[in-house]
């Protein structure tokens, strides 16, 4: 269910990633500039800045968690193989973490955490993702953090394949247990790009009123991210989605994904 399709980086061991505490994100990352086309922002009714569909946190925490275990008792097999496979054809490690941009209570009317307001707001909380390894170790260090494209260079033969049936997002379900991400919702951005996305789309932070998702209705009707337009594209989905969020959509998206995997559409 890969959506954002950025270069891995900052490799891990499966069971420390998971024990570990959220970690705080480094200000030091270096990103290359992204393709932008200027033009002026397209009003849209889902642009107002109105409070999202109001749901209910418990029964969203319970929906998420259950199908999240079943998620992952249902794809062992397949994350097995998977694994092996990265681990005998590339040299590197199984999985990997990146720093994301999570859910912005600040911006909620039903504010459940406290907040620290000496802290250096991102945007949302920031979280360690979690994926399965699709590109060669180092692949960021010549450019810095760049948009994967068709037939880039840097993806390995596996990491292609899982690319394309979004089986490196399968690790993201551990994310949702630990409460960072809901199986649906908005894509979670890295905090640099978010930066800088934020500049270019004035929209943008609206979409973290909602909790991350692996898959999300952006998703469903877009492909990867390729220049600032698509972006402005599924940030229209995305707040059209925060105005009717609730389970039955989301069991709706998630009906919708399966044959995205299945038939590969808009993968590489």
């Amino acid at each position: 269910m890969q959506i954002t399709g950025l270069a891995d980086s900052t490799p891990i061991a499966p069971h420390s990633a998971i024990a570990s505490p959220r970690p705080a994100v480094s200000n030091t990352e270096i990103v290359r500039p992204i393709p932008v086309v200027r033009e002026p922002v397209l009003s849209h009714s889902s642009f107002k800045k109105a409070e999202p569909r109001q749901r209910s946190e418990r029964l969203d925490r319970m929906v998420n968690v259950s199908l999240a275990l079943f998620g992952l008792l249902l794809g062992a097999p397949i994350m097995l193989v998977f694994a092996a496979l990265v681990k005998l054809t590339s040299p590197g490690p199984i999985f990997y973490s990146q720093a994301r941009v999570g859910l912005d209570r600040r911006r909620s009317s039903r504010q459940q955490t406290a907040y620290d307001r000496r802290t250096r707001d991102l945007g949302g909380r920031p979280f360690m993702i979690f994926k399965f390894r699709t590109m060669r170790i180092g692949a960021e260090k010549p450019n810095g953090a760049i948009w994967a494209a068709r037939r880039d260079s840097r993806v390995t033969t596996v990491g292609r394949v899982m690319r394309k049936y979004r089986v490196d997002e399968l690790p993201q379900l551990i994310n949702v247990i630990r409460g960072d991400m809901n199986i649906v919702g908005p894509r979670p951005e890295r905090p640099s790009i978010f930066s800088r996305l934020c500049d270019d789309i004035a929209e943008y932070p609206l979409r973290q009123q909602a909790r991350p998702g692996i898959t999300g209705w952006a998703q469903v009707n877009q492909s990867y991210d390729t220049s600032i337009d698509d972006v402005r594209v599924k940030v229209r989905y995305d707040l059209e989605y925060l105005e009717r969020q609730g389970v039955a959509e989301d069991l709706m998206i998630m009906a919708r994904t399966v044959p995205v995997m299945i038939f590969r559409k808009g993968g590489w």
